[in-house]
C-alpha cells in the first residue's frame, strides 16, 4: 500500500531547494503526498492519522527540526541527505531516489527506535515554566555577557559536584557526536541505553564527562546565571529552540517515554557513518591544504 507522506524541508538551503522537485515528484509518484512543510512551521501539521512516513530533505538541523515534529505525528522519519555532513540522514540523495519505489510503496522499512530526553524546568517556587524534548541534547549556556556560571548537579537526588564555567551538555547517543564531542565528550554507540553530562570550559582539571544509566534523572540548578539586556543564560534545546534560565532555575533531565523511529539505509551502518562522516580515528592528512598569514 503507497504510503501518505509529509515532506519537511529547508528551502533557504539551495540544494535541498535544488531538489525538492524532484524528491516531491517522486512522492506523487510512487506513494501519497499529504503535507510540505518548513522547518520553522510550527502550525498546519496534518492530522497524524493522514501521515504514515515523515521525509526530511536537508542535513541535519532539518532532521532535528522535523524529528520534533514527528513525536506530534507519531510517524517514522527518513531523513535525505542535501546538507554538508548529514549525519543523522538515514538516506543519501541518490540512494533515496534508487529506493523511491520500495520506500514510498509499501515495503517493510528498516526503522532504528531512537528514544529523547525530556527537560522540564522548574523556578525558585518549583513551578514548571518550561519543558521540551531532545534529540541530541540539553545545552546550559552562560551566554552574554560571557561570564562563568555556576551549575550544582545532582543525578537521582544524590548531591553531585558543583562546576563553574561555560555550561554543560546532556546528550543522548545519538547527539554524543554533535556538540558532545566538540566540547570533549565521548561517543557513545547508539545501542547503548545512556545519556552524557559534558562540562563546557570547566574551571577545573578534574571534571570529566560522565556516561550515565537512561534511566537516571539528571538536575542541573542554576545558581548564578549572566543577565544583560534581552539575554544572558539559555537552555538551548537541539540548536533549534532556547529558554533563558534565572538564578535558582532547576532543569530536570530523563529518558523520554516517546520514541521516535529513524528510517535507515540497511546497507550503511552506524560505523560505516561514524569512519565516513565523522572521520573516526582517521590519520592526519599530511598532503593537506598550506596556508600561509
Amino acid at each position: 500500500m503507497k504510503r501518505r507522506v509529509a515532506l519537511i524541508s529547508n528551502k533557504n538551503k539551495p540544494k535541498a531547494s535544488e531538489v525538492w522537485d524532484e524528491i516531491r515528484s517522486l512522492i506523487e509518484k510512487h506513494g501519497y503526498l499529504v503535507a510540505e512543510l518548513q522547518t520553522r512551521e510550527e502550525n498546519g501539521l496534518p492530522d497524524p492519522e493522514d501521515v504514515d512516513l515523515v521525509i526530511a530533505l536537508g542535513g541535519d538541523g532539518t532532521i532535528l527540526s522535523a524529528a520534533h515534529k514527528c513525536l506530534t505525528l507519531r510517524a517514522p522519519l527518513l531523513g535525505v541527505n542535501t546538507g554538508k555532513v548529514g549525519f543523522m540522514a538515514g538516506y543519501e540523495l541518490d540512494r533515496f531516489k534508487a529506493n523511491a519505489p520500495a520506500l514510498l510503496g509499501g515495503e517493510s522499512l528498516n526503522i532504528k527506535p531512537v528514544i529523547p530526553l525530556h527537560g522540564v524546568v522548574r523556578d525558585t517556587e518549583g513551578k514548571p515554566v518550561f519543558s521540551s524534548f531532545a534529540l541530541n541534547e540539553f545545552v546550559v549556556s552562560a551566554g552574554p555577557p560571557f561570564r562563568m556560571i555556576t551549575l550544582d548537579i545532582s543525578v537521582d537526588e544524590q548531591v553531585g559536584p558543583r562546576v563553574s564555567g561555560d555550561g554543560i551538555i546532556v546528550s543522548t547517543p545519538l547527539g554524543s557526536t554533535a556538540y558532545n564531542v566538540s566540547a570533549g565528550g565521548p561517543i557513545v554507540a547508539p545501542d547503548v541505553n545512556a545519556m552524557t553530562v559534558t562540562p563546557i570550559a570547566a574551571h577545573s582539571l578534574s571534571f570529566r564527562p560522565i556516561v550515565i544509566p537512561s534511566s537516571s534523572e539528571v538536575a542541573i540548578r542554576v545558581c548564578n546565571a549572566n543577565s544583560i539586556e534581552n539575554s544572558g543564560t539559555t537552555l538551548i534545546i537541539d540548536g533549534q529552540f532556547d529558554h533563558r534560565l534565572q538564578d535558582g532555575d532547576v532543569l530536570r533531565v530523563s529518558a523520554a517515554k516517546e520514541q521516535i523511529g529513524f528510517v535507515l539505509d540497511p546497507q550503511v551502518s552506524y560505523w560505516n557513518t561514524l569512519l565516513n562522516k565523522m572521520h573516526w580515528a582517521s590519520e592526519p592528512n599530511a598532503s593537506g591544504i598550506k596556508r600561509r598569514f
